[in-house]
């Protein structure tokens, strides 16, 4: 006789609150959390914080000087680094979505490599911009 018999299906339930911790999300996963977030980031800090910045800097010589010596602050740099990093890495990551759209870099091990290239040029562009905006450079 054979062994006909269909085995029980493995049964996959979604992770509670206490098991998030302990979760391993792979690095692509990792990415597409975090361009996301770069995405909301930019789209709530667009109108509440780099419009009104820029209609204050091109409105007359003296909200330009205001402005700037607003932007001086090292809080306030540390909050356009934040938004520099969010930009950078969204386009990054923007680019590679486009590239998976077009069926290249899909396999389990490219998607890994270009998540990793993803974070790697995207902090490193980030810290340019830091060293130059925190004049370093």
């Amino acid at each position: 006789m054979s062994d006909t018999a269909a085995k029980p299906r493995p049964q996959f339930r979604n992770i509670g609150i206490a098991q998030l911790a302990s979760y391993r999300l792979p690095l692509a996963g990792k990415l597409s959390i975090l361009h996301r977030v770069s995405g909301a980031l930019l789209f709530l800090c667009l109108p509440l914080v780099i419009l009104p910045l820029f209609a204050a800097s091109v409105a007359a010589p003296q909200t330009f000087a205001a402005v700037a010596a607003y932007a001086g602050n090292p809080i306030v740099k540390l909050v356009f680094l934040v938004l520099v990093w969010g930009y950078l890495h969204h386009f990054c990551a923007g680019i590679r979505y486009l590239l998976l759209d077009l069926h290249i870099g899909i396999d389990k091990l490219s998607a890994k490599k270009s998540a990793g290239v993803v974070f790697g040029v995207s902090l490193a562009l980030t810290l340019v911009f830091a060293l130059k905006l925190f004049g370093a450079l």
